[in-house]
């Protein structure tokens, strides 16, 4: 189980096809809800960003885009439980109509924390967009509202994933085993 050289064994779950095409599924919907609007999508780093990405190129509506860096993890497959923010959003959403885009919702700690947060600033809305919905491993609820998949189990890498800053650049989501 070597990770230093990226040998870690690992199995491919999702592949890069099956994850394009529920990109843009998403992004169609994402479009009709909000057809004549403008929403502020906000990524939550550093994970989010091939998806983020590919999901602002897929839609059919302007937006204005963002990003926050807040971290529930370090250097293990466990959730550290504390929210550490290290960039706040710059755009104004007062009255504006939010998503915020993740990469993987497990604990729910970090999105819970940030969602929060962003209510506090009165947008008119707050929508959450997440391309992984890992629900077993839920600690605080949080209302999905753009789902990619639903996952039971497995620590995932791949996508923008990661498991200690590695296999972020894998073009499937695959299962560490």
């Amino acid at each position: 189980m070597g990770l230093g050289n990226g040998t870690m064994d690992k199995r491919v779950l999702i592949s890069k096809r099956k994850i394009q095409t529920k990109v843009k599924d998403l992004a169609r919907q994402i479009s009709s809800d909000y057809a004549g609007k403008e929403p502020i999508l906000i990524g939550i780093l550093n994970g989010v960003v091939f998806f983020f990405a590919d999901l602002v190129m897929a839609l059919t509506i302007p937006s204005r885009i963002d990003f926050i860096r807040a971290s529930s993890y370090g250097s293990s497959k466990d959730s550290s439980g504390a929210i550490k923010l290290v960039k706040d959003v710059e755009i104004p959403v007062r009255g504006q109509d939010v998503i915020v885009v993740e990469d993987i919702v497990d604990t729910g700690l970090t999105l819970s924390y940030l969602v929060k947060d962003l209510k506090r600033r009165k947008p008119a809305s707050v929508k959450i967009c997440a391309l992984i919905d890992k629900a077993e491993r839920r600690e605080k609820e949080v209302a999905i509202d753009y789902c990619g998949f639903r996952v039971q189990e497995g620590f995932l890498v791949g996508y923008g994933l990661d498991y200690a800053e590695q296999f972020r650049y894998l073009p499937d989501i695959c299962v560490i085993e």
